[in-house]
């Protein structure tokens, strides 16, 4: 009787085994799944970061574009200034000129 005790035993045993190597495949599997999407993400965060760093040198590029352009009005500004001016002093010409007009005329 001993013979089919130790067949019996051996294939509990047997069953046992399969189930535990059962739950190690998933245990990983479950871990390579885990280990795929940290990877995934971590592909993700380094492409964001890329993004990022391109996004942040376009915009230096529009800072300095933007400095140059604040230049150049500031100096047609002043232009424009010296300009009017000049014409503020000719439109006072022109009154003294049309002033002695009329006292030549009259």
């Amino acid at each position: 009787m001993s013979a089919p005790t130790s067949a019996s035993s051996a294939r509990i045993l047997f069953s046992e085994s399969k189930a535990r190597l059962s739950d190690r495949i998933q245990v990983n599997v479950n871990s390579t799944g885990s280990l795929a999407k940290q990877i995934v993400k971590g592909s993700k965060s380094n492409e964001t970061l890329m993004h990022t760093a391109r996004n942040f040198a376009l915009q230096e590029y529009a800072v300095e574009n933007s400095q140059t352009n604040l230049k150049r009005m500031q100096l047609l500004t002043s232009h424009l200034n010296l300009q009017l001016d000049s014409i503020q002093k000719s439109a006072l010409l022109i009154e003294d000129v049309k002033e002695q007009l009329h006292q030549i005329l009259t």
